[in-house]
C-alpha cells in the first residue's frame, strides 16, 4: 500500500472513532436528561400525593387522630418540597435522600390511618362523597408515585450502566455531571386501598 491509501485508512478510522465518541456522548447526555426529567416527575407526583392526603385529612371523613397524623405527614412532605425548590436543587438527586425518610413517613401514616374498616366506610359513603373522592385521589396519586419512582430508578440504572463503560470513563464523556442515584423509599399503598 502506498502512503495515500494509508492516509485514507487512518482518516477513515479517526472519523469512525470521532463519530462513535460523539454518538456516545450524545447518548449519555440524553440519558442524563431523561433521569433529570424523571426526578422532576417524581417530585410532582409526591406533591400531588401529599396534597391528596391533606384533602383526605381535611375532609372530615377520618377520625381526628388519623386526620392529624395524615395532615402532619403530608405537611412535612410539602415543606420539604418547598425547601428544595427554594434551594434550587430540584434536579439534584444527591440531595433528594433527605426527603426519602419523609416520604416513607407519609406512606406509614397512610397505612396506619387507612385500615380496612376506614376504607370500607369511606367507599360506602353516600352523603356528600368527599371522603370517597379524597380516597380515590390518594389511591391514584399513590399509584403515580410508584410508577414515577420506577421510571426514575430505571433511568438512573441506564445512566450508571453507560457511565461504567471503559470508553466513557477513558474519554471522560460524562464531563462534570454528578452520578445520579436511585431514590428508595416506602411507597406501598395501604393493603385495604389496593383491594
Amino acid at each position: 500500500m502506498d502512503s495515500l491509501t494509508w492516509g485514507v485508512v487512518v482518516v477513515a478510522v479517526l472519523l469512525g472513532v470521532a463519530w462513535y465518541l460523539s454518538y456516545s456522548a450524545a447518548r449519555l447526555d440524553r440519558l442524563h436528561t431523561r433521569a433529570e426529567g424523571a426526578l422532576s416527575a417524581l417530585d410532582a407526583q409526591l406533591v400531588r400525593r401529599a396534597e391528596a392526603t391533606l384533602e383526605l385529612a381535611n375532609s372530615g371523613a377520618v377520625d381526628p387522630a388519623s386526620a392529624l397524623m395524615l395532615a402532619g405527614a403530608a405537611s412535612e412532605s410539602l415543606e420539604a418540597h418547598n425547601e428544595r425548590a427554594i434551594e434550587d436543587d430540584l434536579l439534584d438527586g444527591q440531595r433528594f435522600g433527605a426527603r426519602e425518610g419523609l416520604e416513607s413517613d407519609l406512606t406509614e401514616a397512610l397505612q396506619a390511618a387507612l385500615t380496612p374498616d376506614v376504607v370500607a366506610g369511606l367507599r360506602a359513603e353516600d352523603s356528600d362523597g368527599l371522603g370517597a373522592s379524597a380516597l380515590q385521589r390518594v389511591e391514584a396519586a399513590g399509584v403515580r408515585v410508584q410508577l414515577a419512582r420506577r421510571f426514575l430508578n430505571d433511568a438512573v440504572t441506564d445512566v450508571r450502566r453507560v457511565r461504567r463503560k471503559p470508553v466513557v470513563r477513558l474519554f471522560r464523556l460524562a464531563g462534570h455531571a454528578d452520578l445520579p442515584r436511585t431514590v428508595e423509599f416506602d411507597d406501598e399503598l395501604p393493603p385495604a386501598v389496593r383491594d
